[in-house]
């Protein structure tokens, strides 16, 4: 088969460079669809990072209503296997509950996803429900491009995995603790997580019905993660909250650097902080950004974590319990079985099903509290820099954090989880935005993510930030080096 372009030529292309070579008549979308089918197969038996291909889209991208004329116009993307619905395609949440589900209607998202110009082109890999911190059940085992010996993290491990290995510049991805920003910061791609009120979870549920999880993309470029969050925001008819714009669109707003901001450093967040290499990592960023021109010094939030993370926990395990319920009643089951969830889940079900409104109350408390907290320390500082993780990325096969783990305590299960996914669920808490900037690396030689967050809303500061940096480094973030597993290989 002969491709477009050849695969550096490929690599070097954001999505916003792609769609400009379509409009000038360069390629075609079926060549850039082509491409990307070709990468896949190219680097998805090292990785497993992509459960399907929709070979008719390939064929034809104008099949399911993409927009041509959108600021993406024709560049390629995939789904992952959980959140927004694709009519009529198989959406399986890496579980085996769900398989051979088949949506019936579009999600209100996946409309705006098509409408910006995306073709959406296949499906990519999840944990069951997205709920542990690895893509590894008894589908698939995602890995991590950097060293296949690793995990890619999760629960949008497929697409970081893919964006990162050069095969997509942007896919799909969601958040409900960190699961836009871990995987790109172990994958060496951008992770946004918006603010509440940007992106919609219509018709199924509200960013009020919801409280933790975001919608977004995970993508190789500033501006291409600017272009999405313009061209993809916005409320559907009859949400539960205000959906909100900025005065200026981010992709005009990138291109003027900040004034000087107030940066804290931070990774001592209660029972957890990083180990010494993380720090190091840290300082040598903040040292970056002070030559940016910026006022840097470390400080921790006057957050009450034990009870942020608590309440956290409430959270997932309540809401999980009745996402279940309701597959079982779909399923005409009284409970679900190991054949059908990994255990993990099914101690999650167990646990959270009859949470009485006095616990969601007492939660939504803390919930109240830790939001004020963090809106008092972003009086007094931008933005809060942290490492993406307060622990080195596990290899394959590291069981305390899956949900196929034998913990006897779902509670146990996820306080060991917060040691390592330390610094990112409290923004979802919040409602605040965080991005992870693949700036720094592991001692094994995996990239890591240094994440900036700040108040609610202030997203635009975030992107500004990062684009500042991006002109400062050249465009080479990880220090311009490939992963070992790369399209362009």
């Amino acid at each position: 088969m002969t491709l477009a372009m050849g695969w550096d030529e490929w690599a070097k292309h954001d999505a916003v460079a792609l769609a400009e070579r379509v409009r000038k008549g360069e390629v075609t979308p079926a060549e850039l669809a082509a491409q990307a089918a070709a990468g896949i197969a190219k680097t998805n038996p090292a990785l497993s990072a992509v459960v399907e291909v929709f070979d008719d889209v390939v064929a034809d991208p104008l099949k399911d209503g993409m927009n041509p004329d959108g600021v993406f116009g024709g560049v390629p993307y995939l789904m992952k296997d959980l959140g927004p619905t694709l009519k009529g395609r198989l959406q399986e949440f890496g579980s085996q509950i769900m398989q051979g589900n088949r949506p019936a209607a579009d999600s209100f998202l996946t409309g705006k996803i098509r409408k910006a110009g995306l073709n959406i082109i296949g499906r990519s890999t999840t944990p069951e429900f997205g709920v542990c911190s690895s893509a590894e059940n008894k589908f698939y085992v995602t890995r991590n491009p950097w060293n296949v010996d690793y995990s890619s993290c999760g629960s949008s491990a497929g697409s970081s995995a893919m964006v990162g290995a050069g095969v997509l510049p942007i896919s799909h991805a969601t958040d409900g603790g960190g699961s836009i920003r871990i995987p790109a910061g172990v994958c060496g791609t951008i992770g946004l997580k918006v603010s509440r009120g940007v992106y919609s979870l219509a018709p199924a549920m509200s960013d009020l019905t919801g409280l933790v999880s975001i919608q977004g993309c995970t993508s190789r470029t500033v501006r291409d993660t600017a272009a999405f969050v313009d061209n993809v925001r916005g409320g559907a008819p009859g949400e539960f909250m205000p959906f909100w714009s900025p005065a200026e669109p981010y992709s005009e707003l990138i291109k003027r650097d900040p004034g000087k901001l107030r940066i804290a450093l931070s990774h001592e967040w209660g029972d957890y902080k990083s180990p010494p290499h993380f720090v190091a990592e840290l300082a040598r960023v903040g040292k970056l950004l002070e030559g940016l021109g910026h006022h840097v010094e470390w400080a921790v939030p006057e957050v009450d974590f034990r009870a942020a993370f608590a309440a956290q926990t409430t959270c997932y395990i309540s809401n999980f319990a009745q996402v279940i319920a309701g597959h079982l009643a779909r399923l005409g089951l009284d409970k679900p079985t190991t054949d059908l969830l990994e255990p993990i889940n099914i101690k999650i079900w167990e646990d959270g099903l009859n949470t009485s409104y006095t616990e969601r109350a007492a939660m939504q408390a803390v919930f109240n509290t830790t939001s004020r907290a963090f809106g008092n320390f972003f009086e007094r500082y931008d933005i809060i820099l942290t490492p993406i993780t307060a622990k080195p990325t596990p290899k394959i096969g590291t069981t305390e954090y899956l949900s196929m783990s034998d913990n006897p305590s779902v509670h146990d299960w996820f306080a060991n989880l917060w040691q390592f996914f330390a610094y990112t669920p409290l923004a979802n808490l919040c409602g605040i935005p965080g991005i992870s900037l693949p700036l720094a690396s592991q001692e094994h030689g995996l990239p890591l993510g240094i994440q900036a967050q700040a108040k609610q809303a202030n997203d635009g500061l975030l992107l500004q930030l990062a684009a500042q940096i991006e002109r400062a480094i050249d465009g080479k973030w990880n220090d311009g080096k490939q992963p070992a597993q790369h399209v362009s290989h």
